[in-house]
């Protein structure tokens, strides 16, 4: 499965393990709780570990283990469900997370644009979103009215 990440077509290497599911070893993707109950163990073990956030979690808790954290997955249940925005900005700008910052789940290629905007810099193309339809809307606006954290 590819990716895009810094506006370049990558595979993906990462992959999301639910709450009840063992850990494998490699790239994995885990919940806030499960980070938050679990971090010990997930730290033991061989492979690179990131959180996936949801609407509504609480960020501030990972703010100390953003060194621990290589990568930050935002899973937006459905396109209109803007909360996750404001997350990314808020990692960006408050937190200084300089690590990966992935849109998962129903996002639009109609947003992309002001998702980068806001700190995100690789997406998921594992729904219905189209790779050449991504990258045409990272450059859609030539006119930006509002500050960007890139």
């Amino acid at each position: 499965m590819q990716i895009i990440k810094d506006q370049q077509l990558i595979e993906n290497t990462w992959s999301f393990i639910e709450d009840d599911a063992p850990l494998p070893e490699g790239d994995i993707t885990v919940s806030l709780p499960r980070w938050l109950s679990e971090k010990e163990e997930l730290l033991q073990r061989s492979g690179r570990t990131g959180i996936r956030l949801v609407p509504g979690d609480q960020t501030e808790s990972l703010c100390a283990d953003f060194d621990k954290i290589d990568l930050i997955e935002l899973d937006f249940p459905i396109f209109g469900d803007g909360r996750l925005f404001s997350v990314a900005r808020l990692l960006r700008s408050r937190d200084a997370y300089r690590g990966e910052i992935r849109a998962v789940g129903q996002y639009l290629p109609d947003q992309v644009f002001y998702l980068s905007r806001v700190g995100i810099n690789a997406f998921d193309l594992s729904s219905q979103n189209d790779a050449d339809l991504v990258l045409a809307a990272m450059s859609q606006f030539s006119v930006r009215y509002q500050a960007s954290t890139n």
